[in-house]
Formats: structure tokens, sequence, C-alpha cells
């Protein structure tokens, strides 16, 4: 519903329904917190239904989770922009969350189990059902797509809930960010159970059928967002463009298209790395031609401090994002994670990082201020240098468990407590990345910095795919080749990948008094 700018300022002072807070706060935290337990719920089980129901080798398995998750955090860069300019956020996250439905019923199309068999030449194959290999495919593109059209756009209805100077914008904030991740706790927790215990079908179901709440929640609040989710010009949107079709139902085309592409690009997970390779580094060039030809030199090493911050966080997503693979298998074959006679079903551990998100993010909060306060924060180069270190340091303590268990079996604590020091380096460097990126790009290029930023992230998954292939040693439908020790590859590479996280940390930190001097100011 539109209200005039006048009296929804006037609302919005004396809206506090919600904890003192917006009653349309309540509307985006549901539909965030059920959209993100779909999300979260399916992505704790993909790496199990790769390899125990289509029997995908480990190194093919945690390849097409990495692009998969490259190509989840790519398309919310296009579907904010379609939203900003035609769309709005109401019409974007209502398509979104119908294509994320419709993939999260495909998913839940399981077909037959694929078989081991022996060919021609006397060689052990696997044979899937391509019909339903296909029908897998499609589905992930479809929640790929939804999730572009979706995550963007809902964020940015929170700020509008807030006049300009209303105190309450942080804790807003903080609010919608607490349903983010008990969406993504509830999602591995109760969806990863059902999906391991059930079948895959009813855990697939449930994420969709947790997407469809959200659905409802969100087109029944609308009411509540002051006129906020509605498209910029209702005008431009109608105008008809093509063959009688107006510009918003060739955008929806627009976007089951994109749906086709992204169904083959998921095929052909080769092609995606060589995309992300080739586009990086035209987008890094782009960076520097424009720090070097068009900035003043206070505005050029702000650009260079921004983008060398931005390459840093590269290195800890793609390690970070080992929790759904490597780490996500690791938890199924070598952790003991019997707890008071009950076997725990190995995707339910992805809650951890939620739930220690929920359980730190205020301590952290208060560090911060009390620090500052003092004089004593941590500038943002060290912070990301905190981060890069503790999520180290979490792989190198996990590798010491390992190390200890005799029969290979790890104790359920060590990988806890991977989980905790990965949560406090993520809580050092995800809160202030993207202020990070709005404080220093230069204000004419702040939404391709932005940009920027979230091309870094999925490259980083779709690097964190190859790191994770490391840890497979040769292993098809979760039987290892013979003569390989599981226990002994993931010591063997969570070590070099700890020691590369620590390494690059410590040099983070020696070189942050000279980042600092390039950010000329800024906090």
């Amino acid at each position: 519903m539109t209200i005039e700018a006048g009296t929804a300022g006037g609302e919005r002072a004396h809206d506090k329904d919600f904890f003192g807070h917006p009653k349309g706060l309540q509307i985006l935290f549901m539909t965030e917190m059920w959209e993100r337990f779909s999300y979260y719920g399916m992505r704790a089980l993909l790496i199990f239904y790769l390899t125990q129901h289509f029997l995908f080798g480990d190194d093919r398995a945690v390849l097409i989770y990495g692009a998969y998750t490259a190509l989840v955090y790519l398309t919310p860069v296009i579907g904010g922009l379609l939203a900003d300019r035609y769309l709005g956020a109401r019409k974007a996250v209502t398509f979104g969350a119908i294509l994320l439905v419709l993939g999260h019923i495909g998913m839940a199309v399981e077909g037959p189990l694929a078989e081991h068999v022996m060919g021609a030449g006397g060689e052990m194959g696997v044979e899937r059902d391509p019909f339903f290999l296909n029908i897998f495919y499609l589905s992930l593109a479809l929640i790929i797509t939804g999730v572009g059209f979706l995550k963007a756009n809902i964020s940015t209805i929170v700020g509008a809930l807030y006049e300009k100077n209303d105190a309450r914008r942080d804790g807003g904030f903080t609010l919608f960010y607490m349903g983010i991740n008990l969406g993504a706790m509830l999602g591995a927790l109760i969806a990863g159970w059902v999906g391991q215990t059930v079948g895959w079908w009813a855990g697939f179901g449930l994420a969709g059928f947790g997407m469809l709440f959200g659905l409802i929640q969100f087109q029944r609040g609308q009411k509540y967002l002051y006129g906020h989710a509605e498209p910029p010009d209702e005008a431009v949107l109608k105008e008809k463009i093509f063959a009688g079709l107006s510009r918003e139902v060739m955008i929806y085309i627009g976007g089951f298209l994109g749906v086709v592409v992204i169904w083959q690009l998921i095929q052909h997970q080769e092609f995606i790395g060589q995309l992300l390779d080739v586009f990086g580094l035209l987008v890094l060039t782009a960076i520097l031609v424009f720090a070097f030809r068009k900035c003043t030199k206070e505005e050029r090493d702000r650009m260079l401090v921004a983008t060398g911050l931005i390459i840093t966080s590269i290195l800890f997503w793609a390690l970070f994002e080992q929790a759904g693979s490597s780490l996500n298998l690791l938890a199924d074959r070598n952790v003991d994670r019997v707890v008071f006679g009950l076997e725990i079903p190995a995707s339910t551990l992805q809650s951890l990082n939620a739930f220690f998100i929920i359980a730190l993010a205020p301590l952290f909060a208060i560090m911060w201020i009390k620090l500052s306060q003092k004089g004593r924060e941590p500038s943002t180069p060290v912070k990301f240098a905190l981060g890069l270190m503790l999520l180290g340091l979490g792989f190198l303590v996990l590798v010491f468990g390992m190390s200890q268990a005799s029969d290979g079996i790890t104790p359920l604590i060590w990988l806890v407590l991977l989980y905790f020091l990965h949560t406090a380096g993520e809580l050092c460097l995800s809160p202030v990345g993207l202020s990070m990126v709005t404080k220093l790009s230069v204000t004419r290029v702040v939404g391709m910095m932005m940009g920027v930023w979230f091309l870094a992230s999925g490259y980083a998954n779709f690097v964190a795919g190859r790191i994770a292939q490391m840890t497979s040693g040769g292993a098809e439908g979760g039987e290892l080749a013979e003569g390989v020790n599981a226990a002994d590859i993931y010591i063997d590479v969570y070590t070099n990948v700890g020691l590369l996280a620590v390494g690059a940390g410590l040099v983070l930190f020696l070189v942050s008094p000279l980042l600092r001097k390039g950010m000329h100011g800024v906090h």
C-alpha cells in the first residue's frame, strides 16, 4: 500500500509494535527467517545428496557444490539492480520466492538411487537416471535465480522502515540479522535431520514449505512496509517494449531464460571457473585503471586499500565455506556424532555457525563499543587480520584433535571448537566488510564496488570447491580409493590451509599501519 511521505514518516516514528520497532520489521524478519531456513536446510543436505544418492565422487560433488554457491552469491547483483530500477522489492521478492518454491519442490523429486555398474572394459562406473539428474540441475538453477531476485532486496526495505535520524535503525538491523541466523540454524537442524533420517524428499520438501511460509508472510504484511516495497515508477514498469509485452513481463521472461542459462552452466563447472577467472581479472584491471587515471591521490589510496581487503576476503571465504562441503563430509565419516546415546545427523552440525553468531554477535558489538570508548578499537585491516588468524586457528585446532584420535574417528568437541573459532573470525571480518566498501570507495563507483564485493564472495565459493577437492582422496559415493586414509588427507589439507590463513593474517596485521595510512582518516 502506498502512503504519502509525510504520513509514512509520522506513522513510522510511532510504530513500535515489534519489540519497540516497526511492525514491518516483524514481516521482514519472518520472511528472511523462512528464506534462510529453506536455503540452509537445502545446503546442509546438498553434499550428501550428491555423494549418497547420485553417487558422485567427492571431487565432482564438491565442485558442483562450489559452482552452486558461487552462482548464489552472484545473481543478487542482477536481482538487486532490476528491483531498484524497475520491479520494486515486493514484485522481485515474490517472483524470487516462487522460483525458490519450485526449485525446492524439484529437489524433492529424487528419483531412483544411482547404481554402481560394471563397464564393458571391466571398470566400475556409476549409472544415473538422466531425467532425474536434469530435474536436479534445473532445481538448482531455479533456486539460484530465486535467491537472486529475493536476497538482494529485503535488506533495503529494513532501512526504509526508519527515518534517517531514527535511533532504532541499528537495533532494527541487529534484530533482522538475528532472524537470518535463526532461520539458518533451524533449517540445518530440522530440514537436515529430516532429510537424513526420513528421506531426501522430506528434507528438501520441508525447505520448500519454509519458503512458501515466508512468501505468504511477506504478501500478508505489505501494509506495514509503508509503500517502500513498491516499484519506483509503475508507468515505466507497465510500458510495452516488445511484441506488446510490458517491461515487467519481459523481466519475468528474462528471469526464466536466466534459469535455463544457469541450468546449463551448473552442469559445466569448469566453464564457470573460467568465466569467474576472466571476469575477475577484467574487473580488477578496470578498478586499477580507474584508480590511477580518474582519482585524486587520496581517492586512489582508499580505492587500493578497499580492493586489497576485498581480495583478502576471497581467501577468508574460500576457507570458511569448507563448512558445507569438505567439513560436512568429514563430520559424516570421521567424527563421533553420538551424544547421550543418540547419533546426530552430520547435516545438523551446519547449525553451529548460526548458533554461535546469535550467541556471540551481541558480545562482539559490546566489545567494539568498549574498545572504541577507550580509543583502542582495531582498524578495519586489523579486524580482517584477526578474522583470518581465527579462521586458520580453527583448522589447526581440528587438526590437533584429529591427530589425537587413534582410530581415525575424531571427538565431536574438536569440530565444535572449529565452528566456534570460525564464527568469531566471521564476526571480525564480515560485518565490517560492506561498511568498508561504502566508506573507502569513491562515491561515483560505490555501487560497482559493492558488486565487486559480491563477485569476490562468489569467486571465493568456487575456489572453496577447488580446495575441498584436495580432501577427496579419490572417493566415489563415499568409498575411498584403496590404500587411502581419509583422516590423513584431512589432516594434511587442513594443516596447510590453517597455516596459510594464520600466515596471511599475520602479514595483513604487519602491513595494517600502512593500509590505515592509505585510508586517510576513514576508520
